[in-house]
């Protein structure tokens, strides 16, 4: 695994972007020998590689690690990521709240918000939090189910985690974003960016319409 703080801010500006080149990549207070050091170290290990053209960009073990790279490699690895889904429609509208994700794994893809749990709240005083401090706005959360999703690109773990969706049927403020790593956007229709969805998204909505409580466990293989 990555045992440098080079390395693992490597993957991370990758993580934000396609690809780049060696000079959009090398901070400019690390010298050039030393930082192509760790950049081997990286492309060794399997996490970014090489293209073509001569840029820089992750391999899909790279991406699943993503901008999680500077919390715990260990634990991100190898193992389910425990994420909260955010179900958010604003109150007595049927306008929905997407956000487009500005990092790895699954960039660019829309799809709901979502928040990590923690230990000592319950996750729907978590995602409330959540929403107020990434968006501004407030409402209440209740769970609707859980489960695991493994996604796949071309045979390539892509990620792997596990969630709870929780449903917010009664947003109220105005929208003002406070997130580096998404865009947010209100929309009319739950299959309006059906484009460029998450892979997970179709799932999670025929769960919201169902409206029962669930669990599952699902490998997609979708074409990213």
């Amino acid at each position: 695994m990555l045992d440098h703080h080079i390395q693992r801010a490597l993957v991370y500006k990758l993580a934000l972007n396609p690809e780049l080149r060696f000079s959009e990549l090398k901070p400019g207070d690390v010298e050039s020998k030393l930082f192509t050091y760790h950049l081997k170290k990286v492309l060794v290990a399997g996490f970014a590689k090489k293209t073509d053209d001569g840029r820089y960009e992750l391999t899909p073990e790279g991406r699943r690690l993503g901008a999680h790279i500077l919390d715990n490699t260990e634990a991100l690895y190898d193992r389910a990521y425990s994420v909260l889904f955010l179900a958010v429609k604003r109150k007595n509208e049927q306008s929905w709240l997407f956000y487009k994700r500005k990092t790895h794994p699954l960039l660019g893809k829309v799809g709901f918000m979502h928040a990590t749990p923690n230990a000592i709240e319950h996750i729907t005083e978590t995602a409330r939090a959540v929403l107020k401090e990434k968006t501004g706005l407030t409402g209440k959360f209740r769970t609707l189910g859980s489960g695991f999703f493994r996604i796949y690109e071309e045979e390539k773990l892509e990620s792997f985690t596990n969630f709870t969706l929780l449903v917010c049927d009664d947003a109220t403020g105005e929208l003002a974003v406070n997130d580096d790593l998404a865009e947010y956007i209100w929309t009319d229709n739950l299959d309006s960016y059906d484009q460029n969805l998450l892979p997970n998204m179709p799932v999670l909505i025929e769960k919201y319409h169902q409206n029962e409580l669930f669990f599952l466990e699902k490998t997609i293989y979708a074409a990213l």
